[in-house]
């Protein structure tokens, strides 16, 4: 079997495939445009992490930091000018797909500050900033499903800002995230604005199972994630069907698709393409690390579509409850840690380019 065919039998049941990755490199080397080519890839997602990881562990960015720390800027402001600049690019070589899906598919992440997370009004005036900034139309602006994040979300939408809404864990999270996209898009209609205002809601799904391991029993290690997927697509197609919504699809607004993130495997014992076989779904993305997308090309299965009515989902989580999780409070707990790591990832790369224009500024 060619490797396109694997990523391509995901892409025609309906599943969008994103790149969880960007760098300079792959932009310049040409490797981006192939995994569009070749790989099905129609969309990417960043994060502070990716960034930090690229900066570090390469020089093709030392140029553009030289360049902006002599026109005196630094810290936040610097780092978005060099995010914003690959994203550039990057939405550019995806806006055909864009175009040809009427927005479905075809877009760039870029999150606003993760010290941000429980500031609403200072996330509705980043967004607002960074996605004027940007001056791309297929670029997403990633905000944290937090409560004070929902309120961000509602009003980011409803000032036209297109929204990844991201750090969701469960069925929850996503219908409260999913209501604020609603109520943006509600108030839009009701003062005559277009409702056509694209939105994501990434549910983390591998950072369930990397939580328990060594905490459930063995029969159980590597299938809360999954299950708690199917449980939250469920959610989302009772969602889709709801009078409300119906309403809303009718005066144009388009589906907030449902994003699986947090899909590379952390268990070394399972299968590298674990999450990918298991969460084939119609109308939903994937977004997937390099490494994983390489393993899935390789060697990956669709062995069943994810049922609409959450499978064994109820029936795996009760195994747990039996066996001592509150799978309640997990959620809430790993938003909770989610958002401390994101703001300690986000102050790990500020500090890495710090680093970098000292090293810099030695050589000269």
């Amino acid at each position: 079997m060619k490797l396109l065919n694997r990523t391509q039998d995901l892409h025609d049941l309906g599943q969008s495939l994103w790149l969880d990755n960007i760098t300079r490199g792959l932009l310049t080397s040409g490797t981006l445009a192939n995994y569009i080519q070749n790989l099905s890839i129609t969309g990417l997602t960043s994060n502070p992490s990716i960034f930090d990881v690229a900066i570090k562990h390469s020089n093709f960015y030392d140029a553009a930091i030289q360049q902006k720390k002599t026109e005196g800027k630094s810290g936040e402001v610097l780092f978005f000018e060099l995010a914003i600049e690959d994203l550039r690019q990057a939405a550019d070589l995806f806006r055909p797909i864009y175009d040809a899906t009427a927005g479905v598919d075809g877009w760039v992440s870029l999150e606003v500050s993760p010290s941000l997370a429980y500031d609403s009004d200072a996330t509705i005036k980043a967004a607002a900033q960074l996605h004027l900034q940007a001056q791309r139309s297929n670029l997403f602006i990633k905000i944290p499903g937090t409560i004070e994040g929902l309120a961000a979300i509602e009003a980011s939408i409803f000032a036209g800002v297109p929204v990844n809404v991201t750090l969701l864990f469960s069925a929850a999270q996503y219908v409260a995230a999913a209501e604020a996209y609603l109520r943006g898009i509600e108030r839009r209609i009701n003062v005559g604005l277009s409702p056509r205002i694209h939105s994501v809601a990434s549910l983390f799904i591998s950072r369930w199972d990397k939580a328990l391991m060594g905490k459930a029993p063995v029969t159980l290690q590597d299938r809360l994630g999954i299950a708690v997927a199917k449980r939250v697509y469920k959610a989302y197609r009772e969602f889709l069907a709801s009078p409300r919504w119906c309403k809303a699809a009718a005066a144009g607004a388009p589906v907030q698709r449902l994003l699986w993130a947090s899909t590379g495997t952390k268990d070394p014992k399972a299968s590298d393409v674990l999450y990918i076989n298991a969460l084939a779904a119609p109308d939903t993305i994937n977004t997937i690390p390099e490494k994983t997308l390489l393993a899935f090309a390789d060697h990956g299965t669709i062995t069943e579509v994810m049922p609409f009515n959450g499978g064994d989902s109820e029936t795996v989580i009760e195994e747990f409850a039996k066996a001592g999780i509150d799978v309640k409070k997990l959620a809430d707990d790993l938003q909770s840690e989610g958002t401390a790591g994101f703001v300690k990832s986000w102050k790990d790369l500020l500090n890495c380019i710090e680093s970098k224009i000292s090293t810099l500024a030695a050589t000269i």
